[in-house]
């Protein structure tokens, strides 16, 4: 096996900085090691973004895959999410995207799915035993395919979505592959779109494309003010991740944007699983519940929420960062620019603005997500593991799924490892001002005590 760099192997994807941990050596022993390890896969979709590094890991991923036998279709330059449509709409059920995410420009990685199923934790651990520095043996060189997956997506998006009243919305696509499609794609539906952002530029040179930091809102929240628009969607730096503000600029966080779907969805579905991740609002199963669902929490990560909905059958999933699964009507993938598709469908059937739809919902007072940067990677799963031993909250109901969270009968808590970056990621909800401060008290205090040295922002 040589010597490649564990910690680039996360939970959820290969992710790593381009050109230093991610090569096209690298790329080319990824390939060997998923034909080595899904010998029953002879048909792969690859896709990219538009960072600088993607061209280059692409072709060097798609060559050792020809070289292993395995038919290639290439998809080019598209978001994640046109990608995982791909492997639907043209039968393969397996594809790789080379893509950093949100990550910043200097990084990159890849997603994987093969036979429909989205690769995470054990699975991409077991694929770094297959690498090797031996030279790649030719079976026999496959064929290549180039295929244009646009006009395919667009057709079915908007073959099952189309507004019942005009809607004039901002698109912040922060530069990423998304934004053309994106664009394309809405204004199909029959949304009026201003554009923000949306031209491709890996260098990610006006804000972050990551939609859960309310920094990288805030030119979208000032179009739409300016503009006076119905609302702004915000996507990530690969599209599968959306992040919405209303008409009055303010933001809906996707745990509640998960309540509006859940209450439509659960019409015409009554009954069915609604999985969400560990970050979400307390409120969240209530809502669910009451609409006649099923509330299934889960661990956070878009492979892992996939899973739990494939295990549940479930409708719909959805986490706090902004990954939104419709298996209704849909395919059961993360996908922001459908679910801004779907949410504008929801809006144009009422009369009222989006801020006093979202106004009904249950609201408690709550943190946007807390990060805690840690000295290294790895360091936040051996905090967690030491939390974890040694956390009392009395009166709560302790879930360690994924992390520590405590929900009491006013509020919750939580804090986890973060399996993208070297830090901790915490979330407090409280029905009032008091409520919030007294559960992140608890938490700071008893945090201290695993870690004196950690540098508290509340």
């Amino acid at each position: 096996m040589s010597s490649v760099p564990e910690h680039v192997f996360r939970a959820y994807d290969i992710r790593g900085l381009a050109g230093n941990e991610l090569t096209d050596d690298f790329a080319r022993q990824l390939g060997c090691a998923l034909s080595e390890a899904y010998p029953e896969i002879r048909s792969l979709i690859v896709g990219r973004d538009g960072r600088e590094s993607s061209e280059m890991l692409a072709h060097a991923l798609t060559q050792s895959l020809l070289e292993s036998g395995i038919t290639v279709h290439d998809a080019g330059l598209l978001p994640t999410p046109a990608l995982y449509f791909a492997t639907h709409e043209f039968g393969s059920g397996s594809g790789v995207m080379v893509t950093g995410s949100h990550n910043p420009s200097e990084y990159n990685g890849f997603k994987m799915m093969m036979a429909g199923h989205t690769l995470a934790g054990e699975e991409i651990q077991n694929l770094r035993t297959h690498f090797s520095n031996d030279a790649i043996p030719q079976i026999s060189t496959g064929p290549c395919h180039n295929i244009d997956v646009t006009k395919a997506y667009i057709r079915r998006v908007t073959s099952g979505i189309q507004l019942h009243r005009p809607m004039r919305i901002a698109l912040d696509a922060g530069n990423g592959a998304a934004g053309p499609l994106a664009v394309a794609t809405l204004r199909a539906c029959g949304a009026t779109v201003t554009p923000l952002y949306c031209e491709i530029d890996g260098t990610f040179p006006h804000h972050h494309p990551n939609p859960s930091d309310p920094a990288n809102l805030q030119d979208l929240q000032d179009r739409v003010r300016s503009e006076q628009l119905d609302l702004g969607v915000a996507l990530d730096g690969d599209g599968d991740r959306c992040g919405i503000v209303d008409d009055q600029g303010e933001i809906l966080w996707p745990d509640r944007q998960l309540m509006v779907h859940a209450r439509d969805v659960l019409q015409r579905a009554p009954g069915s699983t609604v999985v969400f991740d560990v970050k979400c609002s307390g409120l969240l199963p209530r809502v669910i519940e009451e609409a006649g669902g099923t509330a299934v929490m889960a661990r956070t990560g878009h492979s892992f929420i996939k899973g739990r909905m494939l295990e549940t059958g479930a409708a719909l999933g959805g986490e706090m960062s902004g990954h939104l699964f419709f298996k209704e009507r849909w395919y059961g993938f993360d996908d922001g620019i459908y679910a801004a598709a779907r949410l504008l469908e929801i809006l144009s059937t009422q009369t009222l603005r989006s801020s006093e739809v979202f106004a009904a919902l249950p609201q408690a007072c709550a943190t946007p997500e807390i990060t805690l940067p840690c000295a290294e990677d790895g360091a936040q799963h051996r905090f967690i593991e030491q939390f974890s031993e040694r956390a009392i909250f009395p009166g709560a109901r302790l879930t360690r799924l994924d992390g520590v969270r405590a929900d009491f009968d006013d509020g919750f808590g939580l804090v986890r490892a973060s399996n993208t970056t070297p830090c901790l990621v915490l979330r407090f909800e409280g029905v009032d001002e008091n409520v919030l401060q007294r559960i992140q008290k608890s938490f700071k205090e008893q945090m201290h005590q695993t870690d004196p040295d950690l540098k508290m922002p509340f």
